[in-house]
């Protein structure tokens, strides 16, 4: 089974930076899609950024130009650089894995972490 684990959450001012970490474990297939959501209070789950297993990255309208996805791959983690946070950033920040032993079609398989929280201060 796919575990992930974030980490790097916090309190931070207007203006500052994070940087959170997931950290995968078990197989994970060589299509898939590693991704970072969030979850502010009262408001539905959005996607932050996601990176394919080509490299291609996607972001949300509301970060692009501040935050960066990454991978290093040796150690199967995946990383969310957050730079010029503002307090809409607030939120629970959940990494994401969708992967497929397919080459066509969906991905069958769905992993989440628990979750780590991000709070910007004004």
């Amino acid at each position: 089974q796919v575990q992930l684990v974030e980490s790097g959450g916090g309190l931070v001012q207007a203006g500052g930076s994070l940087r959170l970490s997931c950290v995968a474990s078990g197989s994970i297939y060589r299509r898939h899609i590693m991704g970072w959501y969030r979850q502010a209070p009262g408001k539905q789950r959005e996607l932050v950024a996601t990176r394919t297993s080509s490299g291609t990255t996607n972001y949300a309208d509301s970060v692009k130009g501040r935050f960066a996805i990454s991978r290093d791959n040796a150690n199967k983690t995946v990383y969310l650089q957050m730079n010029s946070l503002n307090p809409e950033d607030t939120a629970v920040y959940y990494c994401n894995l969708k992967h497929s032993q397919y080459l066509l079609g969906s991905y069958e398989s769905d992993f989440w972490g628990q979750g780590t929280q991000v709070t910007v201060s004004s």
